[in-house]
């Protein structure tokens, strides 16, 4: 899996962050940063959560 980061449209609302931290980290820069190596081990459910919760549909998973 790996999730794709439109920074065109991410304006740092930071609500991925808050439902999966150890993969998204919203940066002083106002986008959000993908710990890729931390997406393995994270809960499959809540990823897509984070990534629907979007406000700014800045994010995508790709398998």
């Amino acid at each position: 899996m790996r999730i794709i980061v439109d920074r065109d449209r991410c304006v740092g609302h930071g609500i991925c962050e808050s439902i999966v931290p150890e993969v998204f980290e919203v940066l002083d820069e106002g986008y959000v940063h993908i710990h890729e190596d931390a997406i393995a081990d994270a809960d499959e459910a809540a990823l897509t959560d984070a990534v629907n919760g979007c406000p700014s549909a800045a994010l995508s998973i790709e398998p």
